[in-house]
C-alpha cells in the first residue's frame, strides 16, 4: 500500500507561485472525517471528550475545526493556555497536563478554570498555596512503573519516565486531596507512545478502571473521569495497518461494562488526549529538490530541513516520501534526502529507494501533521515555514505565514539589528 499526496505536481506548482516551498499543508476533509469518527467511536459514553494535544499542532485554525466536533484542548504550558483563551476556550474545556510546572502557569490555569492534572504528589500543597484553595475537580497522573506490556510484547517503559504518581502515591494523594476539599477526581495515564494496535486503549483502560475501583473503595473518592491520554499512533510506514478508532472505542466499552459498571461506576466519563492520531496523517511537508550531489553516496538536497521537520533527525523516524508527478515511476534510485543545516543528521531519508529525482521536482513528506511544524526551531538562523490549509473545495488558505528575518531579529530589541541591515 502506498501513501497518497493531498495534491498533484500541478497543484504544488500553482500553490508555490503564492507560497514558496517549503510549506506544511493540512487536509481539512481528512481532519473532519477523523474527528467525526472519534466522536462516534466513543458516543456510547455520554461524558466522552477528546482534549486535543495542542503541543502536537498549535494552530488555532486547525483547533477550531476540532472544536466543531466537541474537542477541548490539552495544554502543557503557559502559551498553550494563552492560545486556548484567545480562542475563547476556558473552564473544563481545557485539561492542563504539565510537569515541573512554574507557579505562574498553575495560577493562570486556575484563573481559566481549567482541569488541573497533577504530575507529582508534592504539587498538591504547591497548587493549594498558589490558588488559595484547591479546585473542586482535580486529576492525578498515574505511573505504575515497570514496563507496559500487551499481547505483542513490551510497548514502553513507564518506570523510566519522569511523569506521574506511583501507585502508593495515588492513594495517599487522593486521601490528602479529599481532606483539602476536592470533591471530584480524575485519573490520567500515558503509558506507551505511538502504538499502532487496536489493543492499547482497552488494555490501558482495564488497568485504570481497576485502579479507579480500588481508589473509590479505599479512599471514598468520587471518580468523575478517566483520561486515557494519547498514545494512539499512526502508520508512518506504508505497509503498516492503521488503527481503527471504532474498534478501539468498542474495546474500551467492553472493559467499561466488565469493570466499572458492576462497581456502581457507570457514570464515569472517558476522556482522551490524542494529538498524533487526530492530526498526524492530515499534514504533509511539501519541499523542492534544489541540489544533487554525487560523492560516496547519492544525495538530493531539498529546500526544507530539520527546522521544518525534526523527527527524522532527532529520532531517526521514518516519514514516507512521494515525488510528485512520479507516483507510478519505479523506485530504482537510492538516495539520502537532506536539508541544509550544518548537522550531518539533517536528513529526511537515508538510503531511501525513490524514483529518479531531478532539480525542481516537488517532494511530499507524509504524516507531518503532528509534531512537525510544532517542533521547529531556528538553528543556523533558519526560518519556519508557512502553514496552509487545503480546504474541502480545493482552495488553499494561509493559516500561518512563514517567518521572516525580521521575526528572527525581533527579540534583539537593544540592538535594532534588522533596521540597520541593508537587504
Amino acid at each position: 500500500m502506498n501513501k497518497i499526496p493531498f495534491i498533484t505536481k500541478e497543484k504544488a506548482q500553482e500553490i508555490a507561485m503564492t507560497y514558496p516551498t517549503p510549506f506544511h499543508l493540512y487536509d481539512e476533509r481528512g481532519i473532519r472525517e477523523n474527528a467525526k469518527a472519534v466522536k462516534e467511536a466513543f458516543a456510547w459514553n455520554p461524558g466522552f471528550k477528546e482534549y486535543f494535544a495542542v503541543k502536537a499542532t498549535p494552530n488555532p485554525y486547525l483547533i477550531q475545526i476540532l472544536r466543531e466536533y466537541g474537542c477541548g484542548c490539552d495544554c502543557s504550558s503557559m502559551t498553550e493556555l494563552m492560545l486556548s483563551k484567545a480562542m475563547g476556550i476556558e473552564g473544563e474545556d481545557i485539561m492542563f497536563s504539565s510537569n515541573d510546572t512554574p507557579a505562574e502557569e498553575y495560577a493562570f490555569a486556575g484563573e481559566l478554570g481549567a482541569i488541573i492534572n497533577l504530575d507529582d504528589i508534592t504539587h498538591i500543597d504547591f497548587v493549594e498555596k498558589i490558588l488559595g484553595k484547591l479546585p473542586r475537580t482535580i486529576s492525578c497522573r498515574y505511573n505504575p512503573g515497570g514496563v507496559f506490556k500487551m499481547s505483542n510484547g513490551i510497548m514502553d517503559n513507564p518506570g523510566d519516565a519522569k511523569y506521574g504518581f506511583t501507585t502508593e502515591q495515588m492513594f495517599e494523594g487522593y486521601r490528602l486531596l479529599k481532606e483539602k476539599g476536592v470533591e471530584d477526581f480524575g485519573i490520567h495515564a500515558f503509558l506507551a507512545s505511538n502504538t499502532v494496535s487496536n489493543e492499547y486503549y482497552p488494555v490501558l483502560a482495564r488497568e485504570l478502571f481497576e485502579l479507579a475501583v480500588r481508589l473509590k473503595k479505599e479512599t471514598g473518592a468520587h471518580i468523575k473521569f478517566i483520561n486515557l491520554s494519547g498514545g494512539i499512533g499512526i502508520p508512518y510506514q506504508p505497509d503498516q495497518e492503521a488503527n481503527d478508532i471504532r474498534v478501539i472505542g468498542e474495546g474500551v466499552r467492553r472493559v467499561y461494562e466488565e469493570v466499572l459498571v458492576p462497581a456502581g461506576m457507570g457514570d464515569v466519563a472517558i476522556y482522551t488526549e490524542m494529538g498524533r492520531f487526530m492530526m498526524g496523517p492530515y499534514g504533509q511537508l511539501v519541499t523542492k529538490a534544489i541540489h544533487e550531489k554525487h560523492t560516496h553516496k547519492e544525495y538530493i538536497g531539498v529546500d526544507a530541513c530539520a527546522v521544518n521537520l525534526m523527527r527524522p533527525a532527532m529520532y531517526g523516524a521514518y516519514h514516507h516520501i512521494t515525488v510528485l508527478g512520479k507516483e507510478d515511476a519505479p523506485c530504482s534510485y537510492k538516495y539520502d534526502v537532506t536539508g541544509s543545516l550544518c548537522e550531518n543528521n539533517d536528513k529526511f531519508a537515508v538510503d531511501r529507494m525513490l524514483p529518479a529525482i531531478e532539480k525542481g521536482d516537488y517532494l511530499v513528506i507524509h504524516d507531518t501533521g503532528a509534531h512537525g511544524y510544532a517542533m521547529g526551531y531556528n538553528y543556523n538562523g533558519k526560518l519556519k515555514s508557512a502553514e496552509l490549509l487545503l480546504k474541502e473545495d480545493g482552495s488553499v488558505q494561509l493559516i500561518r505565514r512563514a517567518e521572516t528575518p525580521k521575526d528572527y531579529f525581533a527579540t534583539l530589541d537593544c540592538l535594532d539589528i534588522y533596521d540597520k541591515l541593508e537587504l
